[in-house]
């Protein structure tokens, strides 16, 4: 069987456990079950979701579904960066966490580095970048704004 991350938008083994990645398809979280992945973490709001209901899909094959809405910067805070972090607890591992792109992935892994885990500023967007932030994208300097 293929590795469930091949062929999935920007996906990075970023730490022992958890995938960051862009949206998975309804196979490609079938198949991350079947590899032994415990949890979704959708990042993505309601409103993006259109292709087919993950939350459905994730609760069938037996996953844990987590949903964060991480519309843009405003929802990169500390809130949501707990709730990150609360469901990336070692029991809940294997786990994948997507939005769109991995972008907004990647920005809220950094804010909780930096917040939740107390790593340095560079340290911490050093990590939100691994993930998927975007160096190029106008979220790494809100970003690197609210983390200093």
């Amino acid at each position: 069987m293929a590795d469930y991350t091949e062929g999935l938008s920007n996906a990075h083994r970023f730490e022992p456990g958890i995938i960051t990645a862009g949206q998975p398809t309804a196979a490609q979280i079938e198949a991350a079950q079947a590899q032994g992945v415990k949890t979704v973490v959708n990042l993505r709001p309601d409103g993006e979701m259109k292709d087919f209901d993950e939350a459905a899909l994730a609760k069938k094959t037996g996953m844990n579904y987590v949903h964060i809405p991480v519309a843009g910067p405003d929802d990169i805070n500390e809130a949501n960066a707990r709730l990150l972090d609360e469901a990336l607890v070692p029991g809940a591992l294997p786990a994948l966490v997507h939005c769109g792109s991995a972008n907004r992935v990647g920005a809220l892994i950094a804010y909780r580095a930096r917040f939740i885990q107390h790593k340095n500023d560079h340290e911490s967007m050093g990590l939100g970048i691994v993930a998927g932030l975007d160096p190029d994208g106008s979220l790494l300097d809100a970003v690197a704004q609210k983390i200093g």
